[in-house]
């Protein structure tokens, strides 16, 4: 049970699920729940996926590019107008993009659209901005864009085996994501191990450029209001991408990183127990004190928390 939901001194709910939390050099510090049993990742993989676009060759305009590359965002104007001339950059347009077309998931932005009649777009769903990339490298290496998000498609092979790389251990399973794109499955060891790999390589690699650019450009990489962003934000250093399904990752250079999996899929229980492995890489309780304990409400007040579980303390 790694986070607890009290309400007036009861113990209304729990999530369970699995978290590992890794030091400087890869070595488990916490492991809680099975860290081993592969998962999904989901968005988490993002940064790591990012790597085969800059493996084809292709060159960001700026890191701007390279963090909306990684990006789940909010599909906020700016979100949009920049996967825009990411693809026009690269000779294509929206068309061309393989993901469903989508409302934007920012609440006032979504609410504009509604009122206007507005019809989802392609650049606002929230992975425009890596299927963009995606087809730029296409353009870069000289790989065909149609069929770009199947299996065996070139770019889709480089991505499954620098996952599998990063991870130190093999992809064990590839599914179709949420986007339409190939999605692999990794350990949460594998997981954190990735993503760490990114902050601890040196500067002016692959590595480091996709961690600087995300760390450089928060709000691209998820927007306003968005735990991602205001973390990175907040705790200078760290590199954080939370994923579907009850997933997030997050390292910082120097200290290591956390993972966690929650089997119920939601999000409610995914900050608390972030939060609490980043207080065992020596992040202090006072810069975490927004996400390791949620608030529950009863009527005006505020009755209980949503708080890491013992095993987490």
């Amino acid at each position: 049970m790694l986070v607890e939901v009290w309400r007036s001194g009861f113990l209304e709910s729990v999530h369970r699920g699995a978290l590992v939390v890794l030091d400087a050099e890869g070595r488990p510090l916490v492991q809680a729940g099975d860290v081993t049993r592969p998962v999904l990742p989901r968005s988490s993989n993002k940064p790591v996926q990012a790597l085969a676009y800059l493996a084809a060759g292709w060159e960001p305009r700026d890191d701007r590019d390279l963090a909306i590359a990684a990006a789940s965002h909010n599909g906020e104007d700016g979100h949009r107008e920049l996967a825009g001339e990411l693809l026009a950059a690269a000779g294509l347009g929206p068309d061309h993009l393989g993901c469903p077309p989508a409302l934007p998931q920012h609440e006032d932005t979504r609410a504009q659209w509604l009122v206007a009649g507005r019809a989802p777009e392609r650049l606002a769903m929230n992975c425009s901005g890596k299927h963009a990339a995606m087809l730029a490298a296409c353009i870069a290496a000289d790989w065909p864009t149609e069929g770009y998000l199947e299996r065996d498609h070139p770019l889709q092979q480089s991505i499954e085996a620098l996952l599998g790389e990063a991870a130190g251990e093999p992809v064990t399973a590839v599914v179709v994501d949420g986007c339409g794109a190939p999605q692999h499955a990794l350990s949460l060891t594998g997981l954190a191990r990735g993503v760490l790999s990114l902050v601890q390589s040196a500067v002016g690699t692959p590595e480091r450029r996709v961690a600087d650019a995300m760390r450089a450009h928060p709000w691209l990489v998820a927007g306003t209001g968005r735990e991602d962003t205001e973390l990175m934000q907040g705790l200078a250093g760290l590199l954080v991408k939370g994923g579907a399904d009850g997933v997030h990752v997050a390292a910082l250079p120097g200290r290591g990183a956390v993972a966690v999996k929650l089997d119920d899929g939601g999000d409610r229980g995914r900050l608390p127990a972030l939060a609490a492995g980043l207080r065992r890489l020596g992040v202090p309780a006072e810069k975490l004190s927004r996400w390791l304990v949620t608030p529950v409400c009863g009527g005006h007040s505020v009755v209980g928390e949503v708080r890491a579980g013992a095993v987490l303390a």
